[in-house]
């Protein structure tokens, strides 16, 4: 937990530490672990995974992991590397998931999941981030009966699919929370909110009341054996209480709103609390009762992220603001631009160590955000 950050910005913003320009394309955001930045983006006709150094972003490695795609919203990978032990692993906007060495890049191994379980890219592309938790990597490849997939970590062998979910992919990532002590997967696909029991992929519960047939992008919240779902066309909100019986969790509705259509940039929980923006206006919800504290247009939408009492925005209009994490109302610590790279800023900010990372399709840079 990120502590000691500034309560408020000089004018102009915080300290730039470093800028690297020139990556490449993409809209994923970073992972910031053993003092090494690790992204992704498109260099030629392939997408790829690199590091840069923290302390002064330095490209230590980057390697291509598969054919890169393009359509109107721009070229390049949607998704965020995941960090486990000395590997990375990536997901491309192409289907490509790739494990490779954290040190230098080497390849461990690489499957395509829509190849390998029947899927079919997305119409904005995969933008999924992979999520590791003990031996294995999970997946949504949105395939017939491989809706959510298992694979070994350090092999990559498929361990289970979920032979009961067919429905496509959506834009999220999964998560993973101990149910009664069901361990239990959650995510968005491209028709419901789904809960998947991560021992064997079996589906135990689908949740249609905050999904939409277009884009749902927001991942789920999870808080006291209870998930939050968003999605914006319409979809609104939705908080479900789930149970454990007999080793199966089962879901019910706890109420629905339409005071948080999340389209993107993502929804933290914050002491009782939820913090996004609800289409382009940032919105404070009640965690228990879906009741509306407070909403403001802030610096537009854009995502969102949780530090030391206050949440990190990184428009899609290249301005950055740092606010109060508060239900009492919309209170403004500092804001700035940065430069405009010609599409939409998506990437989420990162705070680690003191240092705030901001990612715009080829560029990186780093804030120094340390009190003094």
């Amino acid at each position: 937990m990120e502590t000691g950050l500034l309560e408020a910005w000089p004018e102009g913003g915080p300290e730039r530490i470093w800028r690297r320009e020139g990556l490449g394309a993409g809209f994923g955001s970073m992972a910031v672990a053993g003092g090494r930045v690790f992204l992704q983006y498109q260099v030629g006709r392939r997408s790829a995974v690199g590091a840069l150094d923290a302390a002064d972003g330095r490209l230590l490695w980057s390697r291509a992991v598969g054919t890169a795609r393009n359509n109107d919203r721009g070229p390049g990978p949607r998704g965020t590397p995941t960090i486990d032990g000395g590997r990375v692993y990536a997901l491309t906007e192409n289907g490509d998931l790739v494990s490779l060495s954290a040190s230098d890049g080497t390849i461990f191994w690489t499957r395509n999941v829509l190849e390998d379980f029947g899927g079919r890219n997305i119409d904005w592309l995969i933008s999924e981030s992979p999520l590791v938790d003990r031996t294995r990597v999970y997946v949504t490849p949105g395939g017939r009966s491989a809706g959510v997939v298992a694979l070994d970590k350090i092999t990559g062998n498929t361990v289970w699919t979920t032979g009961d979910l067919d429905d496509r992919a959506g834009y999220a990532s999964l998560i993973l929370a101990d149910v009664g002590g069901v361990p239990t997967l959650m995510t968005m696909t491209s028709r419901a909110g789904v809960g998947v029991r991560a021992s064997d992929g079996r589906l135990m519960w689908r949740y249609d009341g905050a999904a939409n047939r277009t884009a749902n992008i927001a991942t789920p919240v999870f808080h006291d054996d209870r998930v939050f779902f968003s999605s914006s066309y319409g979809g609104g909100g939705g908080l479900v209480r789930m149970v454990n019986e007999g080793g199966v969790v089962r879901a019910e509705e706890v109420y629905r709103t339409r005071a948080m259509e999340n389209h993107h940039g993502g929804l933290v929980y914050v002491d009782g609390y939820l913090y996004g923006f609800h289409n382009s206006i940032l919105t404070c919800l009640d965690f228990d009762t879906g009741e509306r504290m407070w909403r403001h247009r802030s610096v537009g939408k854009g995502s969102v992220i949780y530090a030391d009492g206050h949440l990190y925005i990184l428009s899609e209009d290249n301005e950055v603001a740092l606010v109060e994490a508060s239900p009492d109302g919309y209170v403004e610590k500092g804001r700035f631009e940065i430069p405009d790279e010609g599409l939409s800023s998506w990437a989420h900010p990162v705070v680690s160590r003191g240092t705030l990372f901001i990612r715009d399709q080829g560029t990186v840079a780093a804030y120094d955000v340390r009190a003094r």
